[in-house]
């Protein structure tokens, strides 16, 4: 039970079958104290639910994670209920093709930035007092189109979110290495989700969820108290 007594804030935990779910789940597993933030409250409550039924500990909130001051309302709330945080995981997100990027749609690029990589900024500077005072560990979700090598064609404002999400993590584990907090990064292939199933289909090669999941909470966990600064690609 490594995250006994511990707790752990995820964001995007999302619909029944994504992969905030199987995150969620596998703390729930190892019994930690789940923090679930989503822009949809009906669905981080929905989850929180099934996690509580299983005998779960799981609360949930609704925050505009693009919103610096719901987010600075959101750390106040979550520091008052739990005064520490020793895990967050910065999975909220989103993927849309933009097409070449001479026809491309600015509107989409610009939503891109934010859904994936603003999101990110503005929660991990919200919460890193809570996780200095716990020396917590940070994973966010880059992606595999943001590696050397990685298929990006029609997918340029994806990508660049993506690598700036690497370029972010990379500056946290830095900045943040002399207050003990450490920052990784997970970069999955396409992960097979029940969106992800109905829009490409079941020949497509998949990470698995719960692969996913199981390699966020090893980075988060005592058993990777040396690890800062990296990305692991999956699948």
């Amino acid at each position: 039970m490594r995250f006994e007594g511990k707790t752990v804030l995820i964001t995007g935990v999302g619909r029944r079958g994504q992969v905030g779910e199987a995150v969620a789940a596998a703390f729930a597993a190892e019994r930690a104290r789940l923090v679930l933030v989503d822009m949809a409250i009906d669905e981080a409550t929905a989850r929180a639910d099934d996690l509580r039924a299983t005998g779960g500990d799981a609360r949930a909130y609704a925050c505009d994670l693009s919103n610096e001051t719901q987010l600075a309302v959101l750390a106040a709330e979550i520091g008052a209920a739990y005064g520490r945080l020793d895990a967050l995981v910065c999975l909220a997100g989103g993927f849309a093709m933009s097409g070449p990027v001479a026809e491309s749609d600015p509107a989409i690029w610009q939503r891109q930035i934010t859904i994936n990589l603003t999101t990110a900024y503005l929660t991990t500077r919200a919460f890193l007092p809570a996780l200095r005072t716990a020396g917590g560990a940070i994973v966010y979700f880059a992606s595999a189109a943001a590696l050397p090598g990685g298929a990006v064609a029609g997918m340029a404002a994806y990508a660049a979110a993506k690598s700036g999400v690497v370029a972010l993590m990379r500056a946290v584990a830095a900045d943040e290495r002399q207050h003990h907090v450490r920052a990784n990064a997970v970069a999955p292939t396409s992960i097979r989700t029940a969106a992800n199933v109905e829009s490409m289909g079941e020949q497509t090669k998949y990470v698995e969820r719960e692969e996913v999941a199981a390699s966020v909470c090893y980075l988060c966990s005592a058993d990777a108290s040396a690890i800062t600064g990296q990305v692991i690609r999956l699948g």
